[in-house]
């Protein structure tokens, strides 16, 4: 093929004669400082990386749209799912937790699950992982977990020591931690995983009713996941591998999909539910709480750039439309603030302008002015106070969020002993088979023989109080590493 390349340019937009040979007095000579093309690409190159997500920095993302199949309208107003057949486009990231941005795919952590619906009335981002629960229930206590499954501040390295240390002395972790060591903690690429909002959320309807509601997104791939071994050796061999899977999939047509539900919880069953029904260690039974159809979610475009529309792809949980709101669950409401804080860190006040972030679908009417980077016009010459006389837009009343009593008495309420334990014990017995429960148990001694003495023990100790059989699993596991380790060193 044949290009016909335009003129290059400066980035001020000056045509450029030689990109190969800086401006020096003389072929030896010394660089000059009028050499502006020389600068303008240095002090470029300076600046080109950004601060990288201290969670979910490795991942990948693409486009696509949510189309409605299933009337919920009797549970809210939310105009993305107003009547079937409706699409809203979309965007999805996936991810991994723990690692930096240069990590493999393939390592056993949570995967990321965040979709962004660019709905008329706003933006609604629906943040998310591949499991239906979370590690703590408490969002003060997220920065200390996540620190204990980042490096050592002394060695750098991952610390079986830490991980853990901060595991057996929070028991409510441990839900999480069982679904991380069974199959399912290492998908075999973005598109045979499911996705969950995991909250609490809550639905209004038109006429101002509300429930509670969990959001869930299933395969239609169908459910892979890849053993230890295999997972190993990709990650050395191809760390980018779900990276790579997911776009060579849709740039052959081959779109994912994934089919959109929600559980409904009314607020009278949620007085007398029998776990704290916000409790983000916590599922509701799918045999009380069914699921109930909603839509489809479909990928069908790549990123053009990954830089413009994958790193700087940013989700604020507190992005909802009218018809979603939020509801008592601690770890949300924390990450109502958490999530876009730290864009506005990494990408600045005005990251909501970047095009991949912009709320194209609706017209943005507000007071909010300047700052680093402003890229729009500035809202022009509109009031940039209010109340004001002269046109400014107004507050509607038909979209106030719907009202809620809250009666408690104010204080730091310890719940580190919420029943830790009961659903996790059901999910061993019930819902994992002999040999899953053979494969989880020598996952869990493979990571636990690392640490020390005095924690594998602990640890044993936690696992046996969700079930005795699951903490002899363990223990059983460990001793057979053990005896492998001293048969090969005789």
């Amino acid at each position: 093929m044949r290009w016909d390349p335009e003129v290059l340019t400066t980035s001020s937009g000056s045509p450029i004669g030689d990109k190969l040979n800086s401006l020096t007095a003389g072929p030896r000579g010394p660089l000059l400082l009028q050499d502006a093309v020389f600068l303008d690409e240095m002090a470029h190159f300076n600046r080109e990386r950004i601060p990288e997500r201290v969670v979910h920095a490795k991942g990948a993302a693409a486009f696509g749209y949510f189309e409605v199949t299933h009337d919920i309208t009797r549970y809210t107003k939310a105009k993305v799912f107003s009547e079937i057949g409706k699409r809203t486009p979309i965007a999805v990231r996936f991810s991994t937790v723990a690692g930096e941005s240069g990590s493999a795919d393939t390592v056993r952590d949570p995967r990321g699950f965040a979709v962004k619906f660019y709905t008329e009335d706003g933006n609604w981002d629906l943040t998310g992982n591949n499991t239906p629960i979370f590690f703590v229930r408490d969002p003060i206590m997220f920065p200390h977990f996540i620190h204990s499954q980042k490096r050592n501040p002394t060695t750098h390295q991952k610390d079986p020591d830490m991980f853990w240390d901060f595991v057996t002395l929070r028991h409510e972790t441990i839900h999480q931690i069982t679904f991380l060591f069974t199959d399912r903690g290492i998908p075999d690429g973005f598109r045979h995983m499911n996705g969950y909002g995991s909250h609490t959320f809550k639905l209004v309807n038109a006429t101002g009713e509300a429930v509670y509601c969990k959001f869930h997104y299933k395969t239609d791939q169908g459910i892979k996941n890849l053993c230890p071994k295999a997972a190993a050796e990709l990650a050395g061999s191809e760390p980018d591998y779900s990276l790579r899977d997911l776009y060579n999939a849709i740039a052959d047509g081959r779109y994912p999909t994934w089919t959109f539900y929600i559980q409904v919880m009314t607020f009278a069953q949620a007085e007398t539910f029998r776990w704290n029904p916000f409790d983000l260690t916590k599922v509701w039974p799918q045999g009380e709480y069914p699921l109930i159809p909603v839509g489809k979610l479909t990928l069908n475009r790549n990123a053009v750039n990954y830089f413009a529309e994958v790193e700087q792809l940013a989700f604020d949980p507190a992005s909802m439309p009218p018809g979603i709101e939020p509801s008592p669950d601690k770890m949300l409401q924390g990450r109502l603030f958490g999530y876009a804080d730290t864009h506005r860190y990494r990408l600045g006040a005005n990251y909501r302008q970047i095009p991949v972030n912009c709320p194209y679908r609706t017209r943005v009417q507000n007071y909010h002015r300047d700052g680093f980077m402003t890229v729009s016009d500035n809202q022009g010459g509109a009031p940039n106070y209010f109340p004001n006389s002269f046109g400014g837009p107004e507050d509607d009343k038909m979209y106030l969020q719907s009202r809620y009593q809250v009666s408690s008495d104010v204080a730091r309420y310890n719940t580190a002993d919420d029943d830790n334990y009961s659903q996790l014990a059901q999910f061993w017995t019930k819902v994992l088979k002999p040999e899953e429960r053979s494969r989880l148990a020598s996952n869990v001694a493979e990571h636990l023989q690392a640490a020390q003495q005095f924690l594998r023990e602990r640890a044993v100790q936690l696992l046996t109080r969700v079930h005795v059989d699951y903490g002899n699993a363990v223990r059983e596991a460990l001793e057979k590493l053990k005896n492998q380790k001293a048969s090969s060193l005789s």
